[in-house]
């Protein structure tokens, strides 16, 4: 697992009431708040501001699905200054700020010829707003300048989760058991891009 790696922790995106919220047309007048959220990689100084995406988020995700002892152990494990400040220093940590604040992370890592987004979540009071849409599309757009293909877990119980992503395109590929009465990961994919691309020296001239 690698050092900012939350493996239940793409579990939860924040559109999963869109279509519900979106039937009718806005109002002209009243700009929806995604279009005033910037989407950007993360700094040193968005430390505090992705911790605190963590620990607001997870209790509200996590205890009603696997209870108060796997909140707690995993705030204490991958919501810290120590696992996060690596993968910020990387460039694997995109923010979206609205307003100066950050409302919404995403954290990816390498992994065996595709990548793994670990980290996806949207403070709660700005969850079904499209931040969670905008933060995914981003981290897709760039991970498929270099990766096939791209991967993800959420726990057994996280429905939010399950039709967010699956309205991206995503598919289960796999399940990895909890144990210790801790909720089996689902693992779910999406294909990026044809990998017989980088085959072709048509396309390699076109991107040279």
């Amino acid at each position: 697992m690698i050092s900012d790696g939350d493996r239940r922790g793409s579990g939860r995106g924040d559109d999963s009431g869109d279509d519900a919220e979106r039937s009718g047309e806005p109002a002209a007048e009243e700009p929806r708040q995604e279009d005033s959220v910037v989407i950007r990689g993360a700094t040193g100084d968005d430390l505090q501001g992705v911790l605190s995406v963590g620990h607001r988020t997870w209790p509200a995700t996590y205890y009603s699905i696997a209870g108060e002892d796997y909140v707690q152990a995993g705030l204490a494990k991958w919501w810290s200054a120590d696992a996060t400040i690596p993968a910020i220093r990387a460039g694997r940590v995109t923010v979206a700020e609205l307003d100066g604040e950050i409302v919404g992370m995403a954290s990816v890592g390498p992994g065996k010829h595709h990548l793994v987004l670990w980290k996806l979540y949207v403070l709660p009071e700005h969850q079904a707003k499209g931040v969670g849409s905008r933060l995914i599309e981003a981290v897709m757009a760039k991970a498929a300048e270099d990766h096939d293909e791209i991967q993800l877990s959420y726990i057994d119980g996280n429905t939010d989760a399950e039709r967010f992503y699956r309205a991206k395109g995503f598919v289960e590929f796999t399940r990895e058991a909890g144990g210790g009465g801790v909720p089996d990961d689902i693992w779910m994919r999406k294909v990026l891009r044809d990998a017989s691309d980088d085959d072709d020296p048509g396309l390699e001239e076109a991107r040279a």
